[in-house]
């Protein structure tokens, strides 16, 4: 058996490409379909690509469902594994809940379910794969006896919802979903969807689907149709959207993995949403940090952040980087003992470099402003924008502990944050932004998508680049 690797950066220069995902938000994002006649009663594979964002949180990513008493469902639970399970007039009559923990907010993880509920042995009847290895090591197991079962065909009876449970308002899922495709009438296995690459043996990626047989209530969707991205592209009839709009559409895929915020070490105090890329901190006491994903050590990057709300009148709030992946260990001089902080002072324009507070009076920050900043490892150098005007000169990253030369994208907040309930909210795009755009500008690379252009020779963080120029 080869072994598998998840995807926090997958590098491949060639094979199949994946364009576009649908970010899901965690709490109101769903999508649906009521099937007007029956398929399978046996047999049908669900195979979705995923990257998570809400961590702590039982999550569905598939149901078929009659009614809270009568369903089938693939979810995350809140310890962040993985259980199918179906009920039949409220008694459980399948369930496998995995040993492994599946916890990375920076990886794609493809997950496959074959049911092929003919299977004499009821332990293959339903299978679970990830990353084209099968999932064996169950916590909690019963196996279906039956033959057959009305929630496989997904029937008329039956609706079919894709990131939340059809009779439970809270369980929604919070991330991105690729390649998603439900077949019906037939028990495909992995190598249907995905393979393990020539060259590197131990990462699984995708392959055209668009081949396959979909049955009569089966759907592929690739959700690059950013007006319906509930489109089958099988053609079949569309999924409608609840809590999805033209912006949800993205190009964080498995094939091409964009930088976000990390829940991981995120302080208690801040709230991440909309796929890690929007945060809102709140009433903190201790100046802390949230982190990005994905750590730079040399080319030239580039990203903005959008302010979209605050209540600030001496904002406390410090937009940069840090080679500091430790919230807790940040104090009052924005820095641990051993970190190393550029951040710019959004109540005055100031910019901290290291400990050291430097008084250029570049501008308060007021809402709809847009901070840009390149990064360049190369040079040593980091350079902030305001609506695309530059903001002073660019600022020496060179001095300090550097923790081998990574750097961080990240945010830290004040303790003057807890004078007056003040909040401050700010929407980060690495090239995936989740407010609208009026100009859309890619990097020369024809990667991300930004307010303003990026710099020459500045690029968006994600994994193409970073194979490329990183």
């Amino acid at each position: 058996m080869t072994a598998q690797t998840i995807l926090p950066a997958n590098t491949l220069s060639s094979g199949f490409d994946v364009a576009n995902s649908c970010r899901f938000d965690g709490s109101t994002a769903f999508m649906t379909k009521s099937p007007s006649s029956n398929g399978s009663t046996s047999l049908g594979t669900i195979s979705v690509w995923i990257k998570k964002s809400a961590r702590t949180q039982y999550q569905t990513i598939f149901q078929s469902i009659d009614d809270g008493e009568n369903y089938f469902r693939i979810r995350f639970r809140d310890d962040n594994r993985i259980d199918i399970q179906s009920d039949i007039s409220n008694s459980t009559v399948l369930l496998k809940r995995t040993v492994r923990v599946f916890d990375d907010p920076s990886a794609w993880y493809h997950i496959v379910v074959k049911l092929k509920l003919d299977e004499g042995n009821n332990v293959d009847k339903v299978k679970l794969f990830v990353n084209g290895v099968q999932e064996t090591s169950f916590t909690d197991v019963t196996d279906l006896t039956s033959t057959s079962q009305q929630f496989v065909g997904a029937g008329s009876d039956y609706a079919i919802f894709v990131g939340k449970n059809g009779a439970a308002d809270d369980v929604y899922f919070g991330g991105y979903m690729a390649e998603f495709v439900y077949l019906d009438g037939v028990a495909a296995d992995p190598t249907s969807f995905g393979e393990f690459d020539e060259d590197s043996p131990t990462i699984w990626k995708p392959i055209d689907v668009s081949g396959l047989t979909y049955g009569t209530n089966g759907f592929y969707l690739d959700f690059e149709d950013s007006s319906n991205l509930g489109n089958d592209k099988n053609g079949g009839t569309d999924l409608s959207e609840t809590g999805l709009a033209a912006v949800d559409q993205c190009t964080d895929t498995c094939t091409n993995n964009f930088c976000t915020l990390t829940n991981a070490t995120k302080l208690t105090d801040a709230t991440i949403s909309e796929g890690n890329c929007n945060v809102t901190y709140g009433t903190a006491s201790t100046r802390r940090a949230v982190f990005s994903t994905i750590a730079v050590f040399n080319g030239k990057w580039y990203c903005e952040t959008k302010v979209t709300a605050t209540s600030q009148t001496s904002v406390e709030m410090n937009l940069g980087i840090s080679n500091t992946y430790r919230p807790e260990a940040i104090g009052n001089a924005l820095v641990s003992n051993n970190g190393f902080t550029v951040s710019l002072f959004p109540a005055n324009g100031s910019l901290y470099i290291g400990t050291t507070r430097d008084e250029q009076n570049l501008g308060n920050l007021a809402v709809n402003d847009i901070v840009g900043m390149a990064i360049d490892m190369d040079n040593g150098t980091l350079q902030f924008y305001k609506n695309g005007s530059a903001l002073g000169s660019a600022n020496d990253i060179t001095t300090g502990d550097s923790d081998d030369g990574e750097l961080y994208p990240g945010f830290t907040v004040a303790n003057s944050c807890s004078s007056g309930g003040q909040t401050f909210t700010a929407a980060h795009n690495f090239g995936n932004p989740t407010h609208s755009l009026s100009s859309a500008v890619s990097d020369s690379n024809g990667f991300g998508s930004f307010e303003y252009a990026p710099p020459s020779g500045f690029y968006a963080i994600c994994t193409k680049n970073l194979a490329q120029y990183g």
